[in-house]
């Protein structure tokens, strides 16, 4: 199955749904899940320096088989050492991933660079004239952190990977307006919370009625999960998500030949979002 793609503001294309290598997966070999991942479709892998498993990851695609060109490979900046920059800490991850490149570079958390953002970013701007990355973005960053490196910025970010599900989307409003107004993709994580480390709440009974209805149109079985990330994907965003289970991979992967939900169904899902209030940072792991 073909994986269709969103377009970056600097004319890149990215995969829509991507495999990460954080949550269960932070600090593990990841070999062997992100081997099954591109077995099973996955053509974007999303790792970070973080994970601490950038060298499993750079095995697996090796391993796989697949050229280099043919995947998607995003890793994030952490906070920077003394003698670092981002561009050494790059090269340091590239050696680890035994590539020459990467196709995504984020800067993973602002909090880790204050009072240096512009500064960050412009370490950014430089690998990316060094094509040592094709695009660059940042993550978990609000409307305050945009706008302090979109000022004088010579490449926007291309993206910003922020938590997002029917609970904090009202929330989110305000940032998702500045990503349209630069041409800022919106990625996801976390966009499952509601179902696995939520659930009892109001947006339960709307999910399964509209699960049950796409299930009935479709004629094949649809999940609860499916349809999240449906939401998520009829807004245009980046879906990173997750899992150590070959058929909850293929799962993920099918929901693009899932009906279209009606306009009618978006907004029921918003509005029992906008009921509650729920942010969740601790893994679980038995939601994987």
């Amino acid at each position: 199955m073909t994986i269709s793609t969103l377009t970056f503001n600097d004319g890149n294309e990215v995969p829509w749904i991507a495999f990460g290598t954080g949550s269960a997966h932070r600090l593990q070999d990841v070999q062997n899940p992100v081997e099954n991942a591109i077995a099973n479709g996955f053509t974007h892998l999303d790792g970070a320096q973080m994970y601490e498993n950038e060298e499993s990851l750079g095995m697996a695609i090796r391993a796989s088989g697949i050229p280099r060109s043919a995947l998607f490979v995003t890793t994030k900046l952490d906070r920077l050492q003394l003698d670092q920059t981002a561009k050494t800490a790059l090269q340091v991850s590239l050696k680890k991933l035994g590539s020459e490149y990467v196709d995504l570079y984020l800067v993973h958390k602002p909090r880790h660079h204050a009072g240096r953002l512009k500064e960050v970013w412009k370490m950014m701007e430089e690998c990316k004239k060094e094509r040592r990355t094709k695009s660059i973005g940042v993550s978990n960053f609000d409307v305050a952190h945009l706008q302090e490196i979109l000022e004088g910025a010579e490449f926007p970010p291309s993206v910003n990977q922020v938590k997002i599900h029917p609970y904090v989307w009202k929330s989110l409003q305000p940032v998702i307006a500045l990503h349209k107004e630069h041409g800022i993709i919106t990625s996801s994580y976390g966009g499952l919370t509601p179902l696995f480390r939520a659930p009892g709440g109001p947006l339960d009974p709307v999910i399964e009625e509209i699960r049950a209805r796409l299930e009935s149109a479709r004629g094949r079985p649809v999940s609860i999960g499916q349809v999240l990330i449906k939401w998520l994907q009829h807004h245009g965003i980046l879906v990173v998500t997750t899992s150590s289970k070959a058929d909850r991979m293929r799962e993920y992967i099918d929901t693009a030949r899932v009906p279209k939900l009606t306009a009618e169904e978006m907004e029921s899902i918003e509005n029992a979002g906008a009921q509650r209030h729920y942010k969740f940072y601790r893994f679980i792991r038995g939601a994987l």
